[in-house]
């Protein structure tokens, strides 16, 4: 960090940075009964808003996990399926958050649809998908995807950039691409997130946003509530 004091310069002082959402609201009475039919209507929207260039990669998604003690950690992946089971994620399981999950598969997950100034924020249980289920979305994914899945031990401290990419290399040579067919490495796979409660943010002028949540019965009904800005 330098001595040089942000607040002179109001392009990169937070306290300056303003933005007036001037969005359509959301209103409890257009809300459809399962909060996945709701997420599948925005994550359209997002979808097109990507199209045309607005948004980024509109399903990613940050996923934050806890260890045994307690203490979060949150990285950005992104959300491979979805439908009224939940939302599925693909990683190695010896990756931070998936020894995390391991002991704890409380997790949250946040969509920051910023440019269309909309938020998803979910809070459930993850539960790791079958190995079918997990070989079949492994043989979609590119020849160079299924490699790194491999040459990666994610997490883990390595001695250089140099030691990962030969790694890949060695997996090139031994696996060619449309000759050898690349097999799921049994240290990686998926986890569905079944939610608990799903909440559906959308700005509005004056910081006085729209926050409706979902909240999951015993029953397999869903709740809704507003919740203040």
């Amino acid at each position: 960090m330098t001595d040089r004091d942000p607040s002179l310069d109001p392009l990169v002082d937070p306290a300056a940075m303003r933005k007036q959402y001037r969005a359509a609201g959301l209103d409890e009475k257009d809300l459809p009964a399962h909060p996945m039919d709701q997420f599948a209507g925005w994550f359209e929207d997002a979808a097109r808003a990507a199209l045309h260039g607005t948004l980024y990669e509109p399903n990613a998604m940050v996923v934050s996990t806890a260890d045994v003690h307690g203490r979060p950690s949150s990285r950005t992946v992104l959300m491979k399926q979805y439908d009224t089971d939940g939302f599925v994620f693909y990683t190695n399981y010896d990756s931070r958050k998936g020894r995390e999950l391991a002991h704890n598969p409380h997790v949250s997950l946040l969509f920051p649809w910023h440019p269309i100034a909309r938020q998803v924020i979910v809070t459930g249980v993850a539960r790791r998908t079958s190995r079918e289920e997990t070989a079949a979305y492994f043989r979609t994914r590119p020849h160079g995807s299924r490699l790194g899945a491999w040459a990666s031990a994610q997490s883990s401290v390595i001695a250089s950039r140099d030691d990962l990419d030969a790694a890949y290399a060695e997996l090139g040579a031994r696996y060619p691409e449309g000759e050898e067919e690349v097999p799921v490495p049994p240290h990686w796979g998926g986890f569905r997130v079944a939610p608990e409660s799903v909440e559906f943010w959308q700005g509005r002028e004056n910081r006085l946003h729209d926050r409706l949540r979902y909240v999951s019965r015993p029953d397999g009904s869903w709740r809704t509530e507003r919740l203040s800005p």
